[in-house]
């Protein structure tokens, strides 16, 4: 629809169901790592990126459930490594990167699908989790970040473009809970 057109010259009533943004959906999907509780997040959008994410939150140990627009995430025991297979198909699959350095202390995450608008670095991301203390290498199409201890810092997320919303999310994700023994990598 592309605009809608009102005739009468009567009050408008009535109500309408509108769902959560996407760009909203996917950074705190991925925030549910950080915990060992269940996390219930509602008014999620029934659309193939919400959906890649979940399958990326399973693969790194989550339980999921779904139902009409609430998602619930138990990440209990996680995985500190998502493989090209289940991040290429979205670039927003760099949100779980802070997450996974936060609570493991340690991340593997392939570099990111593409984006149908075009290129879209992640370089500010990776700035900021060396300006807090991490390791940062990009090798064999992997981001593998390790951080033992992070110190907090002033950080300057801004690029040539402006500054990154998504990476000063992922970043403060990544400056985490302080680090857990509930992660594993898998065999």
């Amino acid at each position: 629809m592309d605009k809608i057109r009102i005739q009468g010259g009567r009050p408008l009533s009535g109500t309408i169901k509108v769902s959560g943004s996407k760009n909203s959906a996917l950074p705190i999907l991925a925030a549910t790592l950080l915990t060992h509780e269940p996390c219930t997040i509602h008014r999620v959008p029934d659309l193939s990126d919400t959906h890649y994410m979940l399958q990326i939150l399973v693969h790194l140990g989550a339980q999921v459930e779904r139902a009409s627009g609430v998602v619930t995430v138990a990440a209990e025991k996680i995985a500190s490594v998502a493989p090209y297979d289940v991040v290429r198909r979205m670039r927003a699959s760099v949100c779980v990167l802070g997450p996974l350095l936060g609570r493991c202390k340690e991340a593997t995450v392939s570099l990111p699908g593409g984006c149908v608008i075009g290129d879209r670095p992640i370089d500010l991301h990776l700035k900021g989790f060396e300006a807090l203390g991490s390791a940062v290498r990009v090798e064999g199409g992997n981001i593998k970040v390790f951080a033992p201890k992070l110190t907090g810092a002033v950080v300057n997320l801004r690029g040539k473009f402006g500054p990154t919303v998504l990476g000063t999310d992922n970043v403060m994700r990544g400056a985490g809970t302080g680090g857990c023994r509930s992660c594993h990598v898998p065999q």
